[in-house]
């Protein structure tokens, strides 16, 4: 049996979307018993490039098409977290200790007629725009610390003083 700690993290990217008013796109997991809400996040496929994963994700996800958003920036670094113990066998068929991520901040340029969660393969039961203030309320424990270090570093594109309604 492998150590959770010689398990490698699996590649993946999340977006944190924002709409005009600067609250942040949240879904409600669909898989989940308690009640856990998170951005769009999904696996890098090999040889993909993580920006182009990031739409990609946020399609599948959302049903937002990559000409609703405007990237304006990416993590500086990669950010990871580990699953608990008790997961680490469940998820990913026991591949991976948790998931290390390059995060991508997304202006909305679509209207909420735009978002449709329930694509092919859905993962949300629901969703809402929240404050960037209550997005480590509903996230599961274990991912608490990532949210925290994303919203850090975006928390510029995020701000009053940023005018992040006007479209170039």
């Amino acid at each position: 049996m492998t150590s959770r700690e010689a398990l490698p993290y699996r590649p993946c990217v999340g977006i944190l979307l924002f709409n005009a008013e600067r609250r942040v796109f949240v879904g409600k997991r669909i898989d989940m018993v308690q009640e856990a809400w998170q951005m769009p996040q999904g696996g890098i496929d090999r040889g993909e490039d993580p920006r182009d994963t990031a739409l990609r994700e946020l399609e599948e996800e959302t049903g937002v098409r990559p000409d609703k958003v405007e990237i304006l920036a990416e993590t500086q670094a990669w950010l990871r977290y580990d699953l608990p113990p008790n997961l680490v066998r469940r998820v990913w068929r026991g591949r991976y200790r948790g998931q290390e991520q390059k995060w991508f901040a997304a202006r909305f340029l679509g209207t909420d007629a735009d978002i449709d969660i329930w694509t092919a393969h859905p993962e949300f039961s629901d969703w809402r725009w929240s404050p960037v203030d209550q997005l480590t309320r509903n996230v599961v424990p274990f991912k608490r610390a990532l949210y925290e270090a994303v919203i850090a570093e975006f928390r510029p594109y995020l701000s009053p003083s940023r005018d992040a309604g006007h479209r170039a």
